[in-house]
């Protein structure tokens, strides 16, 4: 491996550096949308491809799986090639995929072409964090950045349905990805104009074997909890595709940590803070895909709900997330992230307790009371989250602790999505309700992990700061 040392850029001035976070979320808005955004056309695209439930997770799926696989390798080529080059690529690439699963005729090309989408928001994910970091040297600065850019993720997250269901309204299916072009082009034309290049100051080689391995264990775990219920739990194909995700973990885990240069490096989970920000990334995701998909299924089949009007139904949910992200982000700026930690999980848990005992006939006002706060607690959650995982870490290597938060987001979205059609996958209208009572049980589970890991949550004293000797020293 060669080393090279790039100069290092002179600072932006305070309007450029909010311009470049105004792009960054941009693009952000775009892979946060891509997520949610076709829950609630799902009962349209199984009409329009003839597909049915277990076919419909894999063409959500297919999507965070790829995107939670290459996260990681897409962080080190931005570290290495330049983040703007690997941001524009991203978006192309993206704008390309959208296209081709605007035309897909059948479920096959729709799922190989959500892969490839998956590909280009790789790009864009943990880079537009590295830029955003980069960018912003202040810590206090930093912390506000990371609010709004959390906001503005957790706002597409949420707002993916109702855009949705104004969509399905008014034209079909195919324009859930239409929507995308305009946004791209539009992203690569800002990026080319503000976003300054910058690089890590030492190269990193890719690691292929890593990539590989990691591709293998998630897309088995997934499968797995997909196809699992179909096949069944105790068949010699489950046991089969169970011990082969459990090897495949073994054997990743053990050629990681021999490796000089990691596709993950593990040792940053030894850092409890970066370990509980892994954690809760995870459980904050599984949680929000599991309310959006219960809650699709739920209202389309069960109430014989519009897309429209279902997709209006997690209005409360996106106003939650995008009105209290930025606050949560302050919180975070002034007092740490304990605080706003505990009232994500609070409102999470309480948000999905109220759902345990759903019905056909629950009271509508529940229903909205119930999304609000799970919104609320989404948008408190996200930002210390993120803001943890990078805190204490040299801006070198912003790219890799990003990626891997966000591969642990989207595989909490891809658990999500799993779980949630695995309880309902065989459930006829009628009996939806009940069958998704569990779901909400798990919801309700995720905030109270959230809530356990407030309380191992470090104060903002105790943090360092990027530019102190114990922050450059290596994991």
């Amino acid at each position: 491996m060669t080393a090279t040392t790039h100069p290092v850029p002179s600072p932006l001035s305070a309007r450029r550096r909010w311009t470049v976070l105004a792009v960054c979320c941009l693009s952000m808005f775009l892979v946060g949308l891509d997520t949610t955004i076709v829950n609630v056309g799902l009962p349209a695209i199984g009409r329009g491809v003839r597909v049915g439930t277990r076919g419909l997770e894999w063409i959500v799926d297919a999507y965070t799986l790829v995107l939670a696989s290459c996260l990681i390798s897409a962080g080190a080529l931005a570290d290495r090639f330049g983040r703007r080059r690997v941001f524009q690529c991203g978006l192309a690439v993206f704008g390309a995929a959208s296209l081709l699963c605007a035309l897909a005729p059948s479920a096959g090309l729709l799922i190989t072409a959500r892969a490839v989408q998956g590909i280009g928001a790789s790009m864009l994910s943990p880079v537009a964090l590295a830029i955003v970091v980069n960018a912003m040297t202040d810590p206090k600065e930093r912390a506000q950045a990371i609010g709004i850019w959390a906001s503005v993720f957790g706002l597409s997250m949420a707002a993916g349905p109702v855009t949705g269901g104004a969509l399905l309204h008014w034209l079909d299916w195919r324009a859930l990805f239409w929507v995308n072009t305009p946004v791209v082009a539009a992203a690569l034309l800002l990026s080319a104009v503000f976003v300054p290049e910058s690089r890590a100051p030492r190269n990193r080689r890719l690691d292929l074997p890593g990539q590989v391995l990691l591709t293998v264990v998630l897309t088995a775990v997934v499968g797995m909890l997909i196809e699992g219920p179909r096949i069944g739990w105790t068949s010699p194909v489950a046991l089969a595709g169970c011990a082969g995700a459990a090897a495949a973990t073994a054997v990743f885990v053990r050629v990681e940590s021999r490796r000089a240069e990691p596709l993950m490096d593990l040792r940053l989970f030894k850092r409890p803070a970066f370990s509980g920000a892994v954690v809760g990334a995870v459980a904050v995701f599984v949680a929000l895909n599991m309310t959006l998909l219960l809650n699709t299924l739920y209202l389309q089949h069960t109430r014989q709900w519009t897309p429209l009007a279902a997709g209006l139904a997690a209005l409360p949910l996106a106003v939650g997330a995008t009105v209290c992200a930025p606050l949560s982000g302050r919180m975070v700026g002034s007092t740490g992230p304990r605080l706003p930690l505990l009232l994500g999980g609070a409102f999470i848990a309480a948000g999905a307790l109220c759902l345990v005992g759903l019905t056909p006939h629950t009271s509508v006002l529940l229903l909205l009371a119930a999304y609000l706060l799970i919104g609320i607690g989404f948008g408190f959650a996200n930002a210390p989250i993120t803001n943890t995982a990078v805190n204490g870490l040299p801006p070198a290597r912003a790219g890799v602790a990003g990626a891997i938060t966000s591969t642990a987001r989207q595989l909490g979205a891809a658990l999500g999505i799993a779980l949630a059609g695995g309880l309902v996958t065989a459930a006829t209208p009628a009996g939806l309700a009940h069958a998704s009572r569990p779901g909400w049980a798990l919801v309700a589970a995720c905030g109270g992990l959230l809530l356990l890991l407030a309380r191992t949550a470090r104060p903002k004293e105790s943090l360092p700061s990027p530019a102190s000797p114990q922050a450059r020293q290596p994991a």
